[in-house]
């Protein structure tokens, strides 16, 4: 195989290139409902191949499938449980490699042949890192060596040849050196940059051909996000914005909405990717909300925000439920509420129970309620003004800045979109295998 080297870095790739809908397998010894980091890891892997139109398959030993959209195959060999894997561990954990061993490396080998051919790419989740299994990995080393096998990604959670507590486990020679192997050809892929800081000592490959793909978090069960929260976020694109405000207010003219949308255009200035969120419908009791709605959806336009503020309005008529109200709290970064008169101020009691920045009219009974721990501002002044204080606050917090962080890099829709998608494109490191 001869290729051009390439250097793992964060990058995307065209939308076009993604519609090339691949077959891809995943390996690991376990899958969901077994609980476990790399089995989570490998479920969302394999949701968001799937729903970015890819051939997905997963082999395992244990778990069951959680999708129609991926096939499971169930290999009992490949674990690392079986009771024919555990008694030839025990030997090799001796150092002894009998023909127990060979023979089951010859059995695993026959089953996944088959499940293999004709994939595109293979992905093997700790297989060729640790001791748990080296049957398994010597089987596939063998399949690796044949004509066509597909293209090959090592995914490195963990190390036994760097870690301590494993060494008793591994002894100099065969089986045990394919874990400190090059794999030539082969993309290695780890999690962190410790991990491709140990990983190129060990096996003597450049560190800028280990690509580092972090582990992500799922937003939606984290949060336990309702599904009309969900159904909401498929219209509006909170992935990419930051800081995110939020307004949880009906539409009414007393709630002073036009400076909330002044505020953020000036906002915007300074933080691009800012966006407000507007909760409410309109007010239940007043015909001339409907004009004021008209009107705040005409100065959205004119200040070009309509990527930026979202009337929650305009796709739900009814007042939304607690719950969701509950989400956006979670999903937003502080609360804005620029009111000219309230009865008392429920907002600010909910933004105090989510542990979220809150700025706000200075009128009372807002006052009364934040006291010194919320930052005020005149409802009827500059909203450039409002805009620095915002923004002074929310640079200055290393809560709002790790906050937007991981939200911005470590969901696993944008772990996916800035780093394992654009690896399932990449050009794989040159080398002979």
């Amino acid at each position: 195989m001869h290729h051009r080297k390439v250097s793992f870095c964060n990058g995307l790739v065209s939308r076009k290139e993604r519609r090339v809908s691949m077959k891809i397998a995943l390996i690991h010894y376990s899958i969901p409902p077994i609980v476990g980091g790399v089995e989570s890891v490998l479920a969302h892997q394999a949701r968001l191949m799937a729903a970015d139109g890819h051939e997905v398959h997963v082999i395992a030993a244990r778990g069951e499938q959680w999708s129609e959209a991926i096939v499971f195959h169930r290999v009992p060999l490949v674990d690392s449980r079986h009771d024919e894997v555990l008694a030839v561990k025990a030997e090799l954990d001796r150092g002894i490699v009998s023909p127990r061993f060979e023979a089951l490396r010859k059995a695993i080998a026959t089953e996944l042949a088959p499940l293999l051919q004709g994939c595109d790419i293979v992905i093997a989740h700790n297989i060729c890192s640790l001791a748990k299994n080296l049957a398994l990995t010597a089987a596939l080393a063998e399949l690796y060596q044949t004509p066509d096998f597909p293209r090959l990604l090592l995914w490195h959670h963990d190390l036994a040849w760097t870690t301590p507590r494993y060494r008793s486990e591994l002894h100099d020679g065969y089986p045990w050196d394919l874990l400190r192997w090059r794999w030539p050809g082969a993309t290695h892929v780890v999690v962190s940059q410790l991990r491709r800081r140990e990983l190129s000592e060990l096996i003597g490959v450049p560190q800028e051909e280990i690509a580092v793909v972090p582990n992500g978090v799922d937003l939606t069960a984290f949060y336990k996000l309702e599904q009309e929260t969900l159904d909401l976020l498929k219209r509006i694109d909170l992935l990419d914005a930051a800081p995110v405000l939020l307004l949880p207010v009906r539409l009414t003219r007393r709630k002073n909405i036009e400076f909330a949308l002044q505020t953020l255009a000036a906002l915007r200035r300074r933080m691009p990717d800012a966006a407000l969120i507007v909760t409410g419908p309109l007010g239940a009791h007043n015909p001339a909300n409907v004009r004021y709605q008209e009107e705040l959806v005409g100065l959205r336009n004119q200040l070009e925000l309509q990527n930026a503020a979202f009337f929650l309005a305009e796709w739900s008529e009814t007042f939304l439920p607690d719950s969701v109200i509950a989400d956006f709290y979670r999903l937003a970064d502080a609360l804005f509420l620029p009111s000219f008169e309230e009865g008392f101020g429920i907002p600010l009691i909910e933004a105090a129970l989510s542990r979220m920045p809150v700025f706000c009219s200075q009128i009372e009974p807002l006052t009364e309620l934040g006291l010194e721990d919320v930052v005020y501002f005149d409802p009827q002044g500059d909203p450039t003004v409002v805009a620095e204080q915002i923004g002074d606050v929310l640079e200055t917090s290393s809560v709002y800045r790790f906050a937007s962080r991981a939200r911005n890099t470590f969901t696993w829709e944008q772990v996916y979109q800035l780093h394992l998608a654009p690896l399932l494109y990449a050009v794989p490191p040159s080398s002979e295998r």
